[in-house]
């Protein structure tokens, strides 16, 4: 919510960024480093959640989604994240 949105590809202010989306040439979900621009990314929603069926090769907003969308969802709609609801809605976005 109060989170300053920064706009570079400068490798010096992206190490202090708390996370990073789409640029940096780095995916490292333990690190929040969410780039798919390298050449040996191959990462789908399968690959990286291998009881979902699509092996489309994510972009950084799949990224994001796949590690935060349940999360994100379940807060919207005050539903448990593993539940029937979330699920099925996050299996349809």
């Amino acid at each position: 919510q109060d989170a300053e949105v920064v706009r570079t590809r400068d490798p010096q202010r992206l190490a202090q960024c708390d996370v990073v989306v789409d640029v940096g040439g780095e995916y490292d979900p333990e690190r929040h480093r969410y780039d798919h621009h390298q050449r040996s990314f191959t990462q789908s929603m399968r690959s990286l959640r291998p009881d979902k069926p699509w092996t489309t090769k994510l972009s950084s907003a799949g990224l994001v989604y796949c590690h935060f969308g349940s999360q994100i969802l379940a807060g919207l709609l005050g539903q448990p994240e593993d539940g029937p609801v979330v699920t099925a809605l996050y299996d349809k976005v």
